[in-house]
């Protein structure tokens, strides 16, 4: 991919800000891991466990990569885009599952709980719209929203197996395995809707920055 040049107080501005909302967001999950830990005994596999928290801290990371290649004035490659892109569609899925049909869940503050379930993903998806530091992510990767997403939910359903541990009470191995296998393909196919979202919003050519030329297929 060759992108053309990007307007680089637009560029720069946009990565400014992924650097901090990306410091942010890893500054909230650490805090609230340092301040539940005394009750979960501080495991980081039972934390990050929960696919909130994993999401937003590998989303975070993205964006700080991807701020500071815009405060650079580098052009993003496609492995960036694309990851930022199911990022994207994952926080999405974050969104709409937890306000929309699991309300409430989870005992983090309620602070934390806006911030990783609504500002977040509205931001992540405000950034995807707005800045045009990607081109049209073409739909023959598609396939690359769900190697993530299944990975999670195939360690979480061994866990449950064996430790019994689940982040989430819909996963929980007494529903049965017929309960389970109809959630988890529900809830990948509210993730495809959100990358089909995120895929077409790709071909928007968004305020800030010039946009990108097409990804290799």
């Amino acid at each position: 991919m060759t992108p053309s040049p990007a307007s680089p107080r637009g560029t720069r501005s946009a990565g400014a800000a992924r650097l901090v909302l990306g410091a942010a967001i890893i500054a909230i999950l650490m805090l609230t891991y340092l301040r539940g830990g005394a009750a979960n005994g501080y495991n980081p596999f039972d934390y990050f466990g929960f696919f909130t928290n994993l999401t937003s801290l590998l989303a975070a990371v993205i964006l700080i990569i991807a701020g500071a290649l815009g405060m650079k004035g580098r052009p993003a490659p496609d492995l960036l885009v694309g990851a930022r892109a199911v990022a994207t569609a994952c926080m999405l899925l974050v969104a709409v599952i937890y306000n929309g049909l699991v309300p409430g869940t989870g005992s983090a503050p309620v602070w934390v709980s806006v911030t990783l379930h609504g500002v977040f993903p509205a931001l992540m998806a405000l950034d995807w719209l707005v800045v045009g530091d990607r081109g049209p992510v073409p739909w023959s990767r598609f396939w690359i929203l769900l190697p993530y997403p299944v990975l999670w939910l195939a360690v979480v359903l061994v866990r449950g197996a064996t430790d019994g541990w689940v982040p989430y009470g819909f996963l929980l191995p007494e529903r049965g395995a017929g309960a389970i296998t109809l959630t988890a393909l529900g809830l990948l196919g509210a993730l495809g809707v959100a990358g089909m979202l995120v895929w077409a919003a790709s071909r928007l050519p968004g305020v800030l920055g010039a946009r990108s030329a097409t990804m290799k297929q």
